[in-house]
């Protein structure tokens, strides 16, 4: 039997049989590029300063994914693009298992998730505009929060069980001997969730290679849209707070793994890998989720506006535990725990004001090329400020460096003052008839 007459078969088709391990395979390579490289290299010895410099960098596919967009929609279907970036997502596992042994293993593994989160940018186009083509209207807002727990579920995942994994490996097998097995690991599980998309995605009859006329027209109204943007009269209000909101979180994130692990003569927690795994992939994942869904519900009942500085607030506040951390560097792993998680739900409940503003400066004709902008916009403001980052640590010290993040919360201060919202934007009630 031919693989598009077993997937036609209605049970395959069903929503719940296939968006879970979309949208996980969606997450799974970001955490991985984003936060387990940071945790890998100071495993191996690298600098703070290089790690927040050069994995910062990474964050560049995912700001200018938005400009080859049209090469999805141009060539191939959304699904054999979706398959076709997991294979390749396993295949670059694979060789980054294999590139920690050589000696210039850095260089090396960094070309590699480069491709990586070019590869992972691409999937995630193809895998967002598969979700329209594959569902009706009515299964698509649905749907739109298991999207974003199984995301955060692949966090969990890679940033927790997969390093837990590594750092179990270990004391029995070596730092580098662990570390590619985990990423050995991680490809095989990749590779099975493509052969599993491969057989089970079902096909739209929608899901075909836009003509060139089409695309053509696709890009001129893309650049139409993006002048728009960017020529709007609050533009410089807007770039503002997009850039500077997450300031000081962006430089926090960086340097957050390698406090944890450093050792304690070094300023550090001295954490092992596993410690971490728990403490920051798990504990601090889950925190982070029960952040953001707390914030949709609060915003939904009162509005962003009557939210935005209550959020402001509760997301950058518990900064201040890192520099608690770094003065008395406690032992008690449930109080390192409650910390972290304390920081995390900060954040998590603070970007929900962050997601919502750019739905609001998203609204109108052109919504979701503005939203694709302003997603672009938010990755820069995370990749420029995480660059040099860990300079700054390795010039401070971690106790100071927790100082300036605190110090660096003021411009978010400043841009939420600016930003003016309608009131009752975000109330369920606008949200339903809109």
């Amino acid at each position: 039997m031919k693989i598009k007459d077993l997937t036609k078969n209605k049970i395959y088709r069903k929503p719940w049989n296939w968006i879970p391990s979309l949208y996980f395979a969606e997450g799974l390579p970001y955490v991985m590029v984003m936060t387990v490289s940071g945790i890998l290299y100071k495993r191996l010895g690298i600098s703070n300063a290089d790690i927040a410099l050069y994995t910062s960098w990474l964050y560049l596919p995912w700001t200018v994914k938005p400009l080859w967009s049209p090469i999805v929609d141009m060539f191939g279907t959304k699904r054999r693009w979706v398959f076709t970036m997991q294979s390749l997502v396993a295949a670059l596992f694979g060789c980054i298992a294999f590139a920690l042994h050589l000696p210039s293993f850095f260089i090396f593994t960094l070309i590699v998730f480069a491709f990586m989160a070019f590869a992972s940018a691409t999937h995630d186009i193809a895998a967002d505009g598969f979700y329209i083509l594959g569902l009706n209207q009515a299964d698509q807002s649905v749907f739109v929060g298991v999207r974003s727990v199984c995301f955060r579920i692949a966090m969990i995942a890679g940033q927790g069980g997969l390093v837990f994994l590594a750092g179990s490996l270990e004391p029995h097998w070596g730092i580098t001997a662990a570390w590619s097995a985990m990423f050995i690991a991680a490809a095989v599980l990749f590779g099975s969730l493509s052969l599993f998309h491969r057989l089970f995605l079902p096909y739209p009859e929608s899901d075909k290679p836009s003509h060139r006329a089409e695309s053509e027209n696709f890009k001129k109204e893309f650049v139409r849209a993006f002048v728009l943007f960017f020529r709007r009269k609050d533009i410089g209000i807007v770039l503002s707070f997009l850039l500077l909101y997450r300031f000081a979180e962006a430089q926090l994130v960086k340097l957050v793994p390698p406090f944890l692990l450093d050792a304690r003569a070094r300023g550090g927690l001295g954490l092992s890998t596993r410690e971490v795994g728990v403490v920051y992939g798990t504990v601090g994942i889950l925190a982070l989720v029960a952040g953001g869904l707390i914030g949709g519900y609060v915003i939904s009942r009162q509005g962003l506006r009557w939210w935005l500085w209550p959020m402001a607030v509760i997301m950058h506040a518990p900064d201040l535990a890192f520099v608690y951390l770094s003065h008395v560097l406690p032992t008690n792993l449930y109080f390192i725990n409650l910390a972290v998680a304390a920081e995390q739900f900060g954040y998590g409940f603070g970007f929900t004001a962050y997601a919502m503003y750019m739905i609001y400066v998203s609204r109108g004709e052109y919504a979701t090329a503005h939203y694709a902008v302003c997603t672009g916009i938010m990755a820069l403001g995370m990749m420029l400020p995480g660059m040099f980052s860990g300079k700054i640590q390795e010039l401070l010290g971690y106790q100071n460096f927790f100082f300036w993040v605190v110090l660096s919360t003021i411009p978010g201060f400043i841009v939420t003052a600016l930003v003016k919202i309608p009131e009752d934007f975000g109330k369920k009630q606008t949200v339903e008839s809109t």
